[in-house]
C-alpha cells in the first residue's frame, strides 16, 4: 500500500499517489473542519513594521550564575523578533501579512525571508542590504521555570528613511485594513505611520518598553498594547488602572490599550464614544478591586469580564469615561509548559485578526490568550504558534 501521508513545514499533507478514495476522505475532514468556522474577514491585509530575527534558542536545567559553565538540554534556530513572529501568527488564522523590515544578504537573512514566506508573510517589503549583518537572538530558556532570557543583536546597517520611498509604502498600504508597529526603529517607524494616518489606515502600537520616539508614534496609534511594566513606567502613575487611565487622557486618539500581564491574563480600558454621558465617577482603583474579586480562580479556560461603561477616576491624573474588560489567562498544566519566548507577540497577532475580524473584547481577549497558550506548549516564538484550524481554536473563532 502507497504512503498515504507526509510532513511538510510541519504540517500533514496527502500523498497525490495516494489512492483516489482515501484522497476524497482525507479532503472531506479538511473541507468539514474548514466549513465548521466563520468566514474570514472581507478585509485580511495588513502591514507590519518592526523587527524580525533568527532566535538561536537554547534550554537549560538551571540558569546559569556568573563563571557558570552549563549544558544546554536542547538546541533550536528558528524565526523570531516581535513583528516577524506577530504577523507569522496572523498568517496562520488565516489574514494576509505584509512586513516592512530590513536584513543583510547574508545566511540569517536568507533564513528569515524563506521561513516568513514558506508561513504566507509577504516579504516583497523587507529591505534586504549588500554587506552587513541580520539580526539575531540568544535566547536562553530555564527549564524550571519556564523563563526566557534573550540577548539581542541588532542588524547593521539598520533601517533609514532613504529605504522606504513613498511609492514603496503606498504599494504595501494598498487595500490594508490595519498597520501594526513593534515599537523599532522609531526614526523610520514614525514616517511610515504618519503616512498610514494619511491614508487613513488604523495603526496598532506594541509599547513593550519606553523608547525614544515613542511619545511621537503613540499620538497617531489608534490601539495600544502595552507590556505589564510599560504603563507604570511611562506615565509615573501609581498602578496600572491608573496608567491606563492616563494613556487614553494623554492620546484622544486610542480607542483601547490593553496591558499584558502573563499568567494573569490582560487588563484592557475601551475608550466611550458617549463621554458625555450623566455617569457617576468612580474611584478607578477601588472598582478594579471589585472586579477582580468577581473573576474568581477556577477558571480554566480564557474567558472575559467586562464592566458598564463608567465615568473612572484616577487621583491626580483625571477621568475618562470607558469600559474595563478583564481577560484570564488559560492555566496551562506544568507537563505542557515549554517556553513563554513570544507569547506576547502571539498574543498581538491574535488581536490583529480579531480587530479585522471586527470582534467585541469579550470575543478578542480569550482568543488571543488562546492563541498565547497554544505558543507556550512549543520551544520558541513560532513552532506552536496554532493554524486556523486548530480544533482548540475552533469555539474562540466563533
Amino acid at each position: 500500500m502507497s504512503k498515504l501521508f507526509g510532513v511538510t513545514n510541519g504540517s500533514v499533507v496527502l500523498n497525490l499517489n495516494s489512492p483516489r478514495r482515501f484522497r476524497r476522505r482525507f479532503n472531506s475532514k479538511i473541507k468539514m473542519s474548514s466549513d465548521a468556522l466563520p468566514p474570514l474577514p472581507k478585509n485580511r491585509v495588513v502591514v507590519g513594521y518592526g523587527m524580525t530575527t533568527v532566535d538561536f534558542l537554547a534550554t537549560v536545567d538551571v540558569f546559569p550564575n556568573p563563571d557558570d559553565k552549563v549544558r544546554s538540554s536542547s538546541l533550536k534556530v528558528e524565526g523570531g523578533g516581535n513583528a516577524g513572529n506577530a504577523l507569522t501568527c496572523a498568517a496562520r488564522l488565516g489574514l494576509k501579512p505584509k512586513l516592512i523590515s530590513k536584513v543583510a544578504d547574508d545566511a540569517h537573512g536568507f533564513a528569515i525571508l524563506k521561513e516568513l514566506e514558506a508561513d504566507g508573510v509577504d516579504t516583497s517589503f523587507i529591505v534586504v542590504s549588500k554587506g552587513g549583518s541580520s539580526t539575531f537572538s540568544y535566547v536562553l530558556v530555564d527549564n524550571q521555570t519556564k523563563s526566557r532570557t534573550s540577548i539581542y543583536t541588532p542588524g547593521d546597517p539598520p533601517m533609514i528613511l532613504d529605504d522606504l520611498p513613498q511609492s514603496t509604502l503606498l504599494s504595501a498600504f494598498d487595500g490594508a485594513r490595519l498597520v501594526y508597529f513593534d515599537g523599532m526603529f522609531p526614526e523610520t517607524a514614525l514616517f511610515v505611520a504618519q503616512e498610514a494616518a494619511r491614508n487613513n489606515i488604523p495603526i496598532l502600537v506594541e509599547a513593550e518598553s519606553p523608547r525614544e520616539g515613542l511619545d511621537e508614534l503613540l499620538k497617531l496609534a489608534h490601539f495600544v498594547i502595552c507590556s505589564a511594566k510599560f504603563p507604570q513606567a511611562w506615565t509615573q502613575a501609581l498602578s496600572i488602572p491608573s496608567a491606563l487611565v492616563s494613556m487614553l487622557l494623554r492620546f484622544p486618539n486610542i480607542n483601547f490599550v490593553i496591558v499584558t500581564l502573563g499568567e494573569d491574563g490582560c487588563l484592557m480600558l475601551e475608550r466611550s464614544a458617549n463621554e458625555d454621558a450623566d455617569l457617576e465617577e468612580i474611584d478607578v482603583e477601588s472598582f478594579i478591586e471589585f472586579l477582580y474579586k468577581g473573576k474568581g480562580d477556577s477558571l480554566t479556560i480564557p474567558t472575559c469580564i467586562p464592566s458598564a461603561v463608567k465615568k473612572f477616576r484616577a487621583n491626580g491624573i483625571g477621568t475618562i469615561c470607558g469600559r474595563f474588560y478583564i481577560g484570564t489567562a488559560e492555566k496551562i498544566p506544568d507537563s505542557e509548559l515549554v517556553d513563554t519566548t513570544g507569547a506576547g507577540d502571539a498574543f498581538i497577532g491574535a488581536v490583529i485578526y480579531a480587530i479585522c475580524a471586527n470582534m467585541v473584547p469579550e470575543k478578542m481577549l480569550p482568543l488571543a490568550a488562546k492563541v498565547a497558550a497554544a505558543k507556550c506548549r512549543a520551544l520558541g516564538a513560532r513552532s506552536g504558534l496554532p493554524y486556523r484550524i486548530d480544533p482548540r481554536l475552533a469555539s474562540f473563532l466563533c
